[in-house]
């Protein structure tokens, strides 16, 4: 065996909570990093304690594991939690009182210089989540946990690949920036191909995958570009959908929209923006877009707007925020999240939030149309009860709901100010936004440039995930839409 002093282990840790808070227990493995050998274990029943308490003392007791064995080595922390890696490497700020002392402890049993950390994604964690899920099983059942319980180092082949796997890819996938520039000099010079280093040099894209997720790259990207300037030329502003879903009929094209499809003309065209300009070399700015979570109205498919009730999330809409945040919470590259101000998008976002040890800042242009009269009412009573204001309102969006609500372009206009607004102050970031079905599907057509009945055909359900980029050279890129694959 090497000497102590020239040794180097990987310690993966990890710890859960049924409940949060609620029954948590925590995991940790010592690994040797050429071989993949499972050099020592530790689980432990904490009782009733969060996700992210549990996740500390699992790094402890993984760190302590690692002195015991080899009190001189170099240490290379892998966690599946972003939270606890980036507090850890002095990066976030550590705000919980709750994590304080702990953060404190694990930065007490090696000197810092000898211990780095990376996040590594949940399914290249998966030793020291089966070890956090037997120490809670023991403790459901009175007990402790024991090393004879382990059956985590039977799978010590993905153990193995785990410490030679290379690190996940931490800038964007699918329409990459690099990617992306490459793609927009060739149409720019006319040319069918590129290579990278004559488009980008000196950078690499990622591969597209199917329901990919976004990433980011922080990098600072270009001001304000005036990126929707071509949506102020339409007589007829763009349509969202609303709450309950209905979609019964869609309205007709605007005018304006009619005109530029006959002449062949895209709107980004007539203003000057578009793949014509030339590449964006810059990040983008990413907006990760998240419908809240159910409230009571949600199943019945009830008109819920700003002017109504105001309600809450129902328990099922707390599972989906807390499935949402945990998967938020793997991806790891949400930055900074904003919210609708109204209740069920704040309790949303109060849970990925604490997931993420980040604030919430709320932004009242991503609130949910007022649906006047029609709030609470299903689509079959609004047709029921006011069918001629019904038809207005479906043929045109310049028609508001019964009540003085408000129509679907005075709600575009505020949320491209809105988008306008947010894409400048956080070019190069990727921002989660917690919001309704109209300003993402608002945001959604206005990035694809479709027509307005558009919206009518789009599927957004409770706790979906879509995204959008917005580059600095005038085009946007629309990422993902509607994916619940978290929920299952």
């Amino acid at each position: 065996m090497t000497s102590s002093s020239s040794r180097e282990v990987i310690v993966e840790a990890d710890g859960g909570s049924r409940g949060n808070p609620g029954p948590a227990g925590y995991g940790a493995v010592v690994l040797d990093p050429v071989t993949g050998e499972t050099l020592a274990e530790a689980a432990e029943y904490i009782g009733v304690a969060t996700n992210n308490v549990a996740e500390y003392k699992g790094l402890v007791a993984g760190l302590k594991a690692a002195r015991s064995l080899f009190p001189d080595a170099t240490v290379h922390v892998r966690m599946d939690s972003k939270l606890v890696v980036e507090q850890m490497s002095g990066r976030w700020k550590i705000k919980h009182p709750d994590m304080k002392p702990l953060a404190a402890e694990a930065g007490r049993v090696f000197p810092a210089g000898r211990v780095r950390y990376e996040w590594i994604p949940r399914e290249r964690n998966k030793h020291a989540d089966r070890l956090a899920n037997e120490a809670m099983d023991a403790g459901k059942q009175g007990r402790q946990w024991e090393p004879s319980d382990s059956t985590a180092a039977l799978d010590a082949a993905a153990a193995r690949n785990a410490a030679t796997l290379p690190p996940a890819p931490s800038g964007p996938p699918g329409d990459a920036t690099a990617g992306a520039a490459r793609a927009r000099a060739a149409l720019a010079t006319g040319s069918g191909s590129t290579t990278a280093a004559s488009a980008d040099p000196g950078r690499t894209g990622t591969g597209t995958g199917s329901g990919a997720w976004p990433g980011s790259v922080a990098r600072p990207a270009a001001q304000d570009d005036g990126l929707f300037a071509a949506e102020e030329a339409l007589t007829t502003p763009a349509s969202g959908d609303f709450e309950a879903e209905a979609g019964a009929a869609a309205p007709a094209p605007a005018p304006a929209a009619q005109s530029a499809a006959a002449s062949g003309q895209s709107a980004s065209a007539a203003s000057g923006q578009g793949w014509s300009g030339g590449p964006d070399m810059s990040a983008p700015a990413t907006f990760v877009l998240l419908r809240h979570g159910e409230t009571a109205l949600t199943p019945e498919k009830r008109f819920s707007g700003s002017g109504g009730t105001d309600p809450e999330l129902s328990a099922a809409g707390l599972r989906q925020a807390e499935a949402v945040a945990e998967a938020l919470a793997a991806r790891g590259t949400i930055q900074e999240i904003v919210s609708s101000p109204l209740t069920r998008c704040r309790q949303t976002a109060a849970a990925v939030a604490a997931r993420l040890g980040l604030d919430v800042r709320v932004e009242q242009g991503l609130r949910e149309t007022d649906f006047g009269a029609w709030e609470g009412l299903t689509f079959g009573e609004v047709r029921e009860r006011y069918p001629e204001d019904l038809d207005a309102w479906l043929a045109s969006p310049k028609a508001a709901p019964t009540g003085g609500g408000e129509s679907f372009a005075t709600v575009a206009r505020r949320v491209a100010a809105t988008r306008d607004r947010l894409t400048a102050a956080h070019a190069g970031r990727t921002v989660l936004l917690v919001t309704h079905v109209t300003p993402i599907k608002t945001l959604i057509r206005l990035a694809l440039g479709a027509p307005p009945e558009s919206l009518f055909r789009m599927e957004l359900s409770a706790a979906s995930i879509s995204a959008v980029a917005y580059y600095a050279d005038g085009n946007a890129s629309v990422r993902l839409l509607n994916d619940t694959s978290h929920l299952r």
